[in-house]
């Protein structure tokens, strides 16, 4: 196409005489290409550095004021490991460790397996309604974490529908991990979802072959294969639980967590140096599962082959039985929980008086924050997602589509990855410590709406910004080749090219950021002011207040907020894009 172009472009065949003006027409018209291209170069060299500031900003620099605070005391002297014996010193710090990392590895055995079977289910077998069993396994996802600790009260507590299970207590260990469970299963199901998708149909030819059962099948066949998506679940479902701090402060009870600690050291003793230091603790299992999973990674795609055929799973009317029975159950549980907290939220007292009531949402009559608190929040996840969808998606393009200084680039990408190896509790502990330092010109941020935004960004960046990637990645070069070409500038190509041809990337950016935003807490609980109060924090404070109704009614507030934006993202934007994007399809039907 470029060569054509080219061609077209060259005048005609000149006589001997004019060889001179045909030289000078040809400086002329090679000249506006190079002023175009430093134009270009020019544009998208700012826009890298730009990205760049904002980054070291909002990420590098509130992690470096975490790092300040636990290596030097409040004169901004040296202090060594005198805060970490100091810590270690506490009597209850080894058995907070020790619990931190009890139940988050308890969590991990039970989810991981449960997962496990419920992927295999929907990918393996010919279950009946894979479609809608894999959309109540992704509704905690829509969810605050704190919603399944308010159900389980509800259920195990001392006025709940099992409480003789429980003994009438939910909060301690159990109320953790039964918690925790629902909160990361759709997390750890997406990863196995991946791994068991990935099979090749001769191994399993060649097995039943050789006479191998389906139990041998499984253990020498599909288990090997999908070991590293095994393990990468478990390493996330651990730091899920580790780093979360929503559903140990509603049933953790006296079972003291880190993730609580630090919230405790920070809000309520105001140690500040305390809390840093739990905080990079936490970072710790963060950091390994960031850097296993990469590995993993490198060698889930060494076992791909190009001859690799696809594996379509066959009717086993006994297999396919028990499985369906499996989904139903885990689906049963999910929805279980998620219809207590609705139903608790619509009932005047649960469970001695069961009449139908709206006084639960009557939010402004309560503790928490009232209906300011929900209008925040929705402020919140638009801003998040129109800012953090432009600016995400933009930096992916720039890195994938442009080339500039090489330091630069590695630079960008290493901070485009850096928010997946930190939990939102470091990260909102390091905007405090840094945005609210008295010496930052940018101290004025602090307490306001644009800062919450901003965090929120920061916090969800790895995740949308390899969403964008992929999209990127399946464009052809050829598009920015030709437009260079035509002398058409990088920024209209952009935006008349690059931008409808990923759409539906950018749309779903746009929803994942904004659920996202929505039912976030933990990288939020120290930003907020009076006037910019979160709807996921106002259920803390409901619950803290013991109103526990009303913090069920803001958390189904939440989550029927979360589904709607998905159905009008998926129904409503998803046709219209689909119609924009028929041009994809039209080819084939000829």
């Amino acid at each position: 196409m470029t060569a054509s172009i080219q061609t077209s472009s060259l005048p005609e065949p000149a006589p001997a005489m004019a060889t001179t003006p045909v030289s000078a027409n040809a400086s002329v018209t090679t000249a506006k290409p190079l002023k175009a291209l430093n134009l270009d170069a020019l544009v998208s060299g700012g826009l890298k550095y730009f990205l760049l500031v904002l980054l070291l900003l909002a990420l590098a620099m509130p992690l470096a004021a975490v790092l300040g605070q636990a290596l030097f005391d409040k004169g901004g002297v040296w202090a060594g490991m005198a805060p970490w014996s100091k810590l270690v010193a506490n009597p209850n710090f080894f058995p907070m460790v020790a619990r931190s990392v009890g139940v988050s590895t308890a969590t991990a055995l039970v989810v991981v397996p449960l997962a496990y079977l419920f992927a295999y289910g929907l990918q393996r077998t010919l279950a009946p309604f894979k479609g809608l069993w894999r959309s109540i396994a992704l509704l905690p996802l829509l969810a605050p974490s704190l919603l399944p600790g308010i159900a389980l009260i509800y259920l195990f507590g001392n006025q709940g529908l099992f409480k003789e299970w429980m003994n009438g207590s939910i909060y301690g260990f159990w109320g953790i991990l039964l918690g925790e469970a629902f909160y990361t299963f759709p997390h750890a199901l997406m990863i196995l979802l991946s791994a068991l998708s990935l099979a090749d149909a001769r191994l399993y030819d060649a097995a039943s072959a050789m006479g191998a059962d389906s139990w041998k099948t499984f253990r020498t066949v599909t288990l090997p294969a999908t070991r590293y998506g095994i393990f990468g679940a478990f390493c996330l479902v651990f730091t899920l639980t580790i780093t979360d701090f929503g559903v140990p402060k509603i049933v953790g009870g006296a079972f003291s967590v880190l993730a609580v600690e630090a919230y405790k050291a920070v809000v309520g003793q105001q140690q500040f140096d305390r809390g840093a230091l739990i905080g990079l603790l936490l970072l710790i299992p963060a950091l390994l599962t960031f850097f296993i999973d990469g590995w993993l990674q490198k060698r889930q795609r060494a076992q791909m082959s190009s001859r690799a055929e696809v594996l379509v799973p066959r009717r086993q009317w006994r297999r396919d039985g028990v499985y369906t029975l499996i989904l139903i159950l885990i689906s049963g549980a999910l929805l279980m929980m998620i219809a207590v907290a609705i139903g608790a939220s619509l009932v005047k007292l649960w469970p001695y008086n069961l009449k139908l009531t709206l006084m639960h949402y009557d939010f402004d009559n309560m503790d928490g924050g009232g209906w300011l608190a929900y209008w925040n929040s929705l402020r919140l996840a638009i801003g998040t997602s129109i800012v953090g969808t432009a600016v995400i998606f933009t930096g992916a393009w720039l890195m994938e589509k442009t080339r500039s200084n090489r330091l630069l680039d590695t630079s960008l990408r290493f901070l485009a990855f850096l928010p997946m190896a930190v939990p939102g509790l470091v990260l909102g502990l390091g905007f405090v410590f840094f945005f609210n330092h008295p010496a930052n010109p940018l101290n004025f941020l602090y307490g306001s709406m644009t800062i919450l935004v901003l965090c929120s960004v920061m916090h969800f960046y790895t995740t949308a910004h390899l969403t964008a990637v992929t999209a990127l990645k399946q464009i052809d070069p050829e598009f920015e080749a030709a437009s260079a070409s035509l002398k058409v500038p990088l920024l209209k190509t952009y935006l008349r090219i690059t931008v409808p041809l990923c759409l539906p990337a950018v749309l779903e950016i746009f929803r994942y950021l904004f659920v996202s935003s929505m039912t976030t807490v933990s990288a939020v609980i120290f930003l907020y002011s009076p006037n910019t109060v979160l709807a996921a924090i106002a259920v803390l404070n409901m619950d803290d207040a013991g109103d526990v109704g009303p913090a069920a009614a803001m958390s189904t507030l939440i989550l029927l907020t979360s589904i709607a934006v998905s159905l009008l993202m998926h129904w409503g934007l998803g046709y219209w894009v689909r119609k924009a994007q028929a041009w994809r399809t039209a080819g084939k039907k000829h």
